[in-house]
């Protein structure tokens, strides 16, 4: 099994910056995929970013703005958020895909970005 926990939500206006974290632990040496994920009120959980060994991917609406980092000494994987805009609000989730096909969840983080 993974565990992820998200760290690093908050309260932000609009044109600023976070740093969401996702510590991982467990058997990490089965980890294929780090992504990050988000979900506002009354939407569908959608993709923000996510990483392999080789590439990073992100969704159209944050190219640019995002960035997605792993700290391979730390276990831990970064999502810096710059510019951040009223519809960046959601609940961040960090996700892992495994080499046996199950994928792992964190508990989620709220950002909110005022305007």
């Amino acid at each position: 099994q993974v565990q992820l926990v998200e760290s690093g939500g908050g309260l932000v206006q609009a044109g600023g910056s976070l740093r969401l974290s996702c510590a991982t632990s467990g058997n990490i040496f089965s980890i294929r995929t780090l992504g990050w994920y988000r979900q506002a009120p009354g939407k569908q959980r959608e993709l923000v970013a996510v990483m392999t060994s080789y590439n990073t991917n992100y969704a159209d609406s944050v190219k640019g703005r995002f960035t997605i980092s792993r700290n391979n000494a730390k276990d831990v994987v970064y999502l810096q958020m710059n510019s951040l805009e009223p519809e960046d609000t959601a609940v961040y989730y960090c996700k892992s895909g495994t080499y046996s096909l199950k994928d792992y969840w964190g508990q989620g983080t709220q950002v909110t970005v005022s305007s």
